[in-house]
């Protein structure tokens, strides 16, 4: 059984909430993987999650840097879970046929991208699973969190 929570970004860019809930999964002591759509997009994330936050960073890794099984946050292109996650984040319209391996799954999209907000329909349908928990969370005016739709 896994919890998918689809986020729909229309306040606040990917690059301002992705490390707010990054933050949250690691302050309830788990694990994530990243899965996003390039190996650029990797490195713009990698790049992101030590600077944004001038008092702050959040520890993670790629492949590229080694011991991905002590990496609280694991960032990737492949369908892997190389840290033992139990949160898979999925960017950039990335489905992954491994999802329902993961007691969390967040799907990020863009929700001024029409083909991002069909594409991610089609996902919320397809997650809709027996025994699996389906939320949909969009911004208020105020730019928080607030779930709309849960199945």
């Amino acid at each position: 059984m896994t919890e998918f929570s689809f986020y729909h970004l229309e306040r606040a860019p990917l690059e301002r909430v992705l490390p707010r809930l990054l933050e949250r999964v690691l302050g309830s002591g788990l694990r994530a993987v990243i899965l996003a759509g390039s190996p650029e997009r990797v490195e713009q994330l990698g790049s992101l999650l030590w600077t944004y936050d001038p008092a702050s960073f959040l520890a993670h890794g790629t492949a590229k840097d080694g011991f991905a099984g002590d990496q609280p946050v694991f960032l990737t292109t492949d369908e892997e879970n190389p840290n033992a996650a139990t949160v898979l984040v999925l960017l950039d319209g990335v489905d992954a046929e491994f999802k329902g391996g993961f007691e969390r799954c967040l799907d990020l999209f863009d929700g001024k991208d029409s083909g991002a907000v069909d594409a991610a329909r089609s996902r919320w349908r397809a997650a809709q699973g027996p025994g699996n928990t389906v939320k949909y969370w969009k911004q208020d005016d105020a730019g928080r969190w607030e779930q709309a739709a849960e199945v």
